[in-house]
């Protein structure tokens, strides 16, 4: 193994491995903290669900995640946070880069979300989605991590004890060299953990050969597109171009939804315009015993005799805030996790072969309950959403999952991804 990846959620895990795919590393994700053996392959990512839960917790399972990856012999580790740095005060970025850094005895690392392609660019230490500040974008609203702050060394300084600096883009576009040299200057001054400034896949370029030799690195997924030509001219890696091959699989589709972003709400919006099959969550009548998860994935069954179908909990942000007030902002999260995941394991159990998730927290709740441990990396739908593959509990079935990020993919996302296994059957 060359590389070893510690996820804070599914999605951002078929993230970052769906980047290192496109670049010919084979990959393989597995889910939650290994208890056996890792599987063979170049780069390794464990998905784990630390994002929101308790700053002491997520230190534990990142650390146990460590130890697996470091006994698999991997040369280069690497913690994947989300593009819009979801985070709150308390972490649960800084404490665990503190934790990796310690165990390591890495004495400075990087922290860069920036993934261009999807419009998240750092640019001075600000992080920008599309055209707007962080604070100005969707995320001032987020019901878990609202991000009300721009500025990354100030966020990520208020979460750790170390010093935090900047890696400005203008030594960026010298070259790696220059990167290089800036990072001991960093060093040499105190700084432990630099916010990294990328505005293009360029400079995610420059980096990944800048920082290739760290022991550890913390970032998004658009980093990771730097690494393996960096590991390829260092004589690590062969790069393989059948790296995203994934089987083709029969049977029916569906699409799970649990994001309320405002790209799913784009996404969602799009499906029921284009009158595509759907049913709606309603946290509050699951709350009253109005509705069940039975009732749920009863009608989506019926759907699906006339085809795809959309399950989702999608909804405004002012709709999100006034079950949240009645319910409590993690119980309502909680309440509708395990509704669609229980959905979404009936709709498996009732032949679904293709499934799309959309929401990180929802993607978690659902591979958990579909008892998936490893998921095999294969062609990218856009960028940071792949699809993925592995085998259904019962029966050993090729089920193909697309677990996607509550703010990637364009309007017609859930059509575009089915389309795509559609063409592969």
């Amino acid at each position: 193994m060359i590389l070893g990846v510690i996820a804070d959620d599914f999605t951002g895990a078929t993230d970052v491995a769906s980047m290192l795919v496109r670049a010919g590393m084979r990959t393989v994700q597995v889910l939650g903290v290994p208890t056996g053996p890792l599987p063979e392959a170049d780069a390794v990512v464990v998905a784990l669900k630390t994002r929101t839960i308790a700053p002491e917790a997520a230190v534990e399972q990142s650390l146990a995640a460590l130890a697996a990856l470091r006994s698999a012999g991997a040369r280069q580790v690497y913690f994947k946070y989300c593009s819009t740095f979801d985070s709150t005060p308390r972490g649960n970025i800084g404490p665990v880069t503190d934790a990796l850094m310690q165990a390591l005895g890495s004495d400075i690392t990087i922290a860069c979300p920036a993934f261009p392609e999807n419009g998240r660019t750092v640019f001075k230490g600000h992080l920008f989605v599309g055209d707007a500040l962080l604070s100005d974008s969707g995320m001032r609203h987020h019901p878990l991590t609202p991000m009300t702050d721009a500025n990354l060394v100030r966020v990520l300084q208020a979460q750790t004890p170390q010093r935090v600096g900047l890696l400005r883009h203008d030594t960026i576009a010298q070259g790696a060299d220059a990167a290089r040299e800036r990072l001991q200057t960093l060093r040499a001054e105190g700084v432990r953990i630099a916010i990294a400034d990328a505005v293009s896949n360029a400079d995610l370029l420059t980096l990944g050969e800048a920082c290739a030799d760290l022991p550890l690195l913390t970032a998004g997924s658009g980093v990771a597109l730097g690494l393996p030509p960096a590991y390829a001219r260092r004589g690590w890696l062969q790069p393989d171009a059948q790296a995203a091959a994934l089987p083709a699989v029969r049977g029916a589709s569906a699409v799970v939804s649990g994001s309320c972003s405002e790209a799913t709400n784009t996404q969602v919006a799009r499906w029921l315009q284009a009158g595509g099959a759907a049913v709606q969550v309603d946290p509050l009548a699951l709350h009253q015993g109005t509705e069940t998860a039975e009732a749920l994935l009863s009608k989506a069954q019926q759907a699906l005799n006339a085809g795809p179908v959309l399950v989702y909990a999608t909804a405004t942000p002012e709709r999100v805030g006034a079950v949240q007030q009645t319910l409590g902002v993690q119980a309502a999260g909680e309440l509708v996790e395990q509704a669609l995941a229980r959905v979404a394991r009936g709709l498996v159990d009732a032949g679904v072969r293709r499934l799309v998730v959309a929401g990180g927290e929802t993607s978690g709740a659902v591979v958990q309950a579909l008892d998936v441990r490893q998921l095999r990396i294969g062609p990218s739908i856009c960028p940071g959403v792949p699809w993925t593959g592995t085998r259904t509990a019962r029966g050993g079935d090729d089920l193909l999952l697309a677990l996607k990020s509550g703010n990637f993919g364009g309007p017609d996302f859930f059509r575009e991804a089915l389309a795509m296994t559609e063409v592969s059957r």
